[in-house]
C-alpha cells in the first residue's frame, strides 16, 4: 500500500536513509495503532542520477506493507505530476513536445490520457484534454496511466 506524504525529494536525496520519515499513526488497511519499520525501497526519480531511499512500514496484525511516496508524483511514475502536466500542455498548445524530456515517454502520457478520457469521461472529450486531465484527478484516477 502506498501512503503519500509531502516531502522534498532533494532532502531525501541529501539525507538518504537518515531522512526523518514520519511513522504512520495507524495501519491504513486494518487501523491497528502501531506499525513497524520495514526497511527501505530504492526508487529512481527524474532529476536524480542515483536511487532515492523511500521508507517502508509493516503492520504486525494484517502484514500490510506501507511504502512512503512523495505527493508530487503518481504511483509508478518517475516524473512529477507537474512535469507531466506541463509537457502535455506544451504539446497541446504548441503542437510539439518540449525538448527536455523523452518524446516516446511523453507520447505514452498523451495516449494514456486519451485512453483514460475515453474510459471515464467520454462525454467530456469536447472540453479539451487538459480539462479532462484535471477532472480525472478529481475522480482520483491517474490520468496518464494505462490501467483503466
Amino acid at each position: 500500500m502506498i501512503q503519500f506524504v509531502a516531502v522534498m525529494l532533494k532532502e531525501i536525496f541529501d539525507k538518504g536513509k537518515e531522512f526523518p520519515w514520519e511513522r504512520p499513526s495507524k495501519c491504513p488497511k486494518c487501523a491497528h495503532n502501531k506499525v513497524w519499520g520495514h526497511g527501505f525501497v530504492s526508487k529512481l526519480f527524474d532529476g536524480f542520477t542515483e536511487l532515492l531511499w523511500l521508507k517502508r512500514w509493516r503492520c504486525p496484525v494484517c502484514h500490510c506493507i506501507i511504502t512512503m511516496r512523495p505527493k508530487s508524483h503518481f504511483p509508478r511514475f518517475q516524473a512529477s505530476k507537474k512535469d507531466i502536466q506541463d509537457a502535455l500542455e506544451h504539446r497541446l498548445t504548441h503542437g510539439k513536445w518540449p525538448p527536455d524530456l523523452s518524446p516516446p515517454r511523453m507520447r505514452y502520457w498523451l495516449s494514456s490520457l486519451k485512453r483514460q478520457v475515453r474510459a471515464h469521461l467520454p462525454q467530456r472529450m469536447k472540453l479539451g484534454l487538459m480539462t479532462a486531465y484535471e477532472r480525472l484527478i478529481d475522480l482520483e484516477k491517474i490520468p496518464v496511466s494505462r490501467a483503466i
